[in-house]
């Protein structure tokens, strides 16, 4: 039987409140586990939050792809799904990637998983209710180094598996939430006492060297090697009192981007630690909206 078939029930017992539905009311479809990919028995997903209507049609919504930060090594994607689905509600397709961690593969696998998730959620676009021409990037910490190096370079011949190459890994902007952007430099890490060792993170990142000694590794890793050319605009938040990346990088970062005349926005979070309330409140994620609004392509 369909909907249409259904016969409405009339009763109505006095003490009832009725309510009127407009068919417009919007929740969350989770769609959790979503393999993109399989390469040598390693399986990544995604998890992905889909603006849902009771009737879905030729609803089509912005893609948010969201790197989740985790120091290069595994993630927990499921750290800040309850915060993206602010973003899911606003109208938004929201995807959390999963990328090989610097414990089985170093750079620049989390660079190409995340191009590859691009791509992978480009060809399933109907599938996922997504608006394939207006596709951003987002990510915090390691994530936020992540999304950048992505982001930076997705119309870049560079760091790009053979999957789903037929599609494009271009986005239309970057949000970066207190990513990392130059692992040499001497005090871009204030709490990490093995810094840049390589039992580090960042030592992992590019496969267990001193990231002193291997220079050239080291920036190929960095946003900064990329800002030439037509780039998205890119936002950046940092906290002023960020133990584990130091708010000197990002300053670094919107410093070059500012000097090449490139499109940037710097929220300076006063008196914020690496995350937290600060980052991913309401009142913050509607100044990612607004900053994403601005970057749509309308047909």
């Amino acid at each position: 039987m369909t909907y249409e078939e259904m016969i409405e029930d009339e009763t109505f017992i006095e003490g009832m409140q009725t309510r009127i539905i407009s068919d417009q009311e919007m929740d969350t479809m989770y769609i959790p586990d979503v393999e993109y990919m399989n390469i040598d028995g390693i399986s990544r997903v995604l998890q992905i939050l889909v603006p849902r209507k009771r009737v879905m049609e030729n609803e089509k919504y912005p893609l948010i792809v969201y790197v989740q930060g985790s120091a290069w090594h595994k993630q927990n994607v499921y750290q800040h799904v309850g915060q993206l689905n602010y973003l899911c509600k606003q109208g938004f397709v929201v995807a959390i990637v999963q990328y090989r961690e610097s414990d089985l593969v170093p750079f620049p696998a989390q660079i190409e998983d995340t191009k590859t998730a691009i791509r992978f959620l480009r060809k399933h676009h109907e599938e996922y209710f997504i608006d394939e021409q207006n596709v951003f990037l987002f990510g915090d910490s390691s994530g936020g180094h992540v999304a950048l190096v992505s982001g930076l370079t997705s119309k870049l011949p560079l760091f790009n598996s053979n999957l789903y190459s037929e599609y494009s890994n271009e986005v239309r902007a970057i949000i970066d939430f207190y990513g990392v952007v130059d692992i040499t430099m001497e005090d871009g890490f204030p709490t990490t006492e093995n810094h840049q060792q390589p039992d580090s993170p960042e030592g992992y990142l590019i496969g267990r060297k001193n990231v002193l000694e291997y220079l050239d590794i080291a920036r190929q890793t960095s946003p900064m090697t990329y800002l030439d050319g037509d780039i998205p605009p890119i936002l950046i938040a940092h906290g002023t009192k960020d133990r584990l990346v130091a708010f000197k990088q990002s300053v670094k970062l919107y410093k070059a981007l500012k000097d090449k005349n490139k499109e940037v926005i710097f929220y300076r979070m006063k008196g914020a630690d690496h995350g937290g309330p600060m980052f991913f409140c309401e009142e913050m994620l509607d100044e990612v909206i607004k900053f994403i609004k601005k970057s749509i392509a309308h047909d």
